[in-house]
């Protein structure tokens, strides 16, 4: 950019805070700079200068100074192939689609976001998918080797009210796990805090009394002679690593999660990699009735369901108070 710019908001990022709006349009601008240009008067909103804090409308407009053209560029999308392929790849997972959000059901083995060794991961398929102005964005994770429902935002309003819920508990969220072993008692409440803690690239959730509050409600749902145990799982809060921690501290980890259940977490028979799905969700809608979703298992899951002859169909009816 070799002069300053005059930009308008749009419709669908009214009500966004000028230093998120920054961050969104100019992903390479560091804070430290934007707040430079705010104190210097350099970025006007109207015509008058403004606080990084400030709630911008839809039609005003932004005065974006030059930016720096030495500023390192972003790093490309991890993923390739065209846009067409990628549509192809992403139509089987489509469990639901309205003008708000896209849901799918995210396989097993594929990372929601990018990192250091990441090569491909589902944010740089959607993009790729629907480019980057239209691509639906995140509203919250799953880890890479869990699979099912994951939400996706198709709208900046409905970005914001799907991340509430998430962040406020109104999301009801059900995963079906197996865990090696039998869970004693069959049923109840997991409420102890957790802290992430470890080496860096090695951290775990642990209990600790400084923690954070994580609760989690768990029933049995079938067993296979005491060697394998089909439990169904409902996170009251959403901490990482929440379920797997907790099933651990049970004494019955989920099975193939080594990182947690270590040699435990090895069923003889089974495959070696995580048996944690996010099955159903129920999702608030601001004056609608709300969305109750359910994902089929898929891949080593739908496996081992069909091995143990569990029931793939089962309804879950949680009991008002599991404490």
């Amino acid at each position: 950019m070799t002069g300053p710019q005059m930009v308008r908001v749009k419709t669908d990022e009214d009500g966004l805070r000028l230093d998120r709006w920054f961050k969104e349009r100019y992903p390479t601008l560091g804070h430290g700079a934007l707040q430079k240009m705010l104190r210097k008067g350099q970025i006007r909103v109207e015509g008058g200068r403004v606080q990084a804090n400030r709630r911008l409308e839809a039609g005003e407009t932004v005065r974006v100074p030059p930016m720096d053209d030495s500023t390192p560029k972003p790093k490309p999308v991890a993923s390739t192939g065209s846009r067409a392929e990628a549509k192809e790849r992403i139509a089987p997972w489509i469990v639901y689609e309205d003008g708000d959000m896209l849901v799918l059901n995210k396989p097993f083995g594929l990372a929601v976001q990018g990192g250091a060794k990441t090569v491909e991961h589902l944010d740089g398929l959607l993009v790729q998918a629907f480019g980057k102005e239209n691509a639906p964005r995140l509203v919250h994770r799953l880890d890479r080797d869990t699979g099912g429902l994951l939400v996706t935002a198709k709208a900046r309003k409905s970005a914001q009210w799907l991340t509430e819920a998430f962040r406020t508990r109104e999301m009801t969220k059900e995963y079906w796990a197996v865990v090696a072993g039998l869970p004693e008692p069959a049923e109840g409440r997991i409420d102890r805090k957790l802290e992430k803690s470890g080496p860096a690239g090695r951290e775990k959730a642990r209990f600790s009394e400084k923690g954070q509050i994580a609760i989690t409600d768990f029933q049995v749902v079938e067993s296979a002679a005491l060697k394998a145990s089909f439990v169904a799982l409902r996170p009251v809060t959403g901490r990482t690593h929440q379920l797997r921690a907790h099933m651990e501290m049970l004494g019955t980890p989920i099975v193939g999660d080594g990182k947690y259940g270590g040699a435990l977490a090895k069923v003889e028979g089974l495959p070696a990699k995580m048996h944690l799905f996010c099955r159903r969700l129920l999702i608030p809608r601001p004056g609608r009735r709300p969305l109750a979703l359910e994902a089929p298992l898929t891949g080593h899951m739908l496996q081992t369901w069909k091995l143990f002859a569990f029931d793939q169909n089962a309804y879950i009816e949680w009991p008002e108070d599991l404490q």
